[in-house]
């Protein structure tokens, strides 16, 4: 239910913004619905910081991964 409210609110905020966006990345310009640029990169940032979070879970299994196989050696 409440991801259908949410999906709600981003297709209203998608309709009430189609005022045209210049974007401008890494050299190349496209005009986008401002509310679509937004959109995309709200689901580009986020992406982002789950890349960034799921490596800092990987390097923090394997420092504890190497802690308990030396605390098993040391017994």
């Amino acid at each position: 239910m409440a991801s259908a409210v949410v999906l709600l609110f981003l297709l209203v905020f998608i309709l009430q913004n189609q005022a045209g966006a210049t974007i401008t990345f890494l050299g190349g310009t496209s005009t986008l619905p401002l509310g679509v640029a937004l959109l995309l990169s709200a689901i580009a940032g986020a992406l982002l910081v789950a890349l960034v979070g799921a490596a800092r879970i990987l390097q923090l299994r394997r420092e504890a991964r190497k802690r308990a196989e030396a605390a098993g050696d040391q017994r």
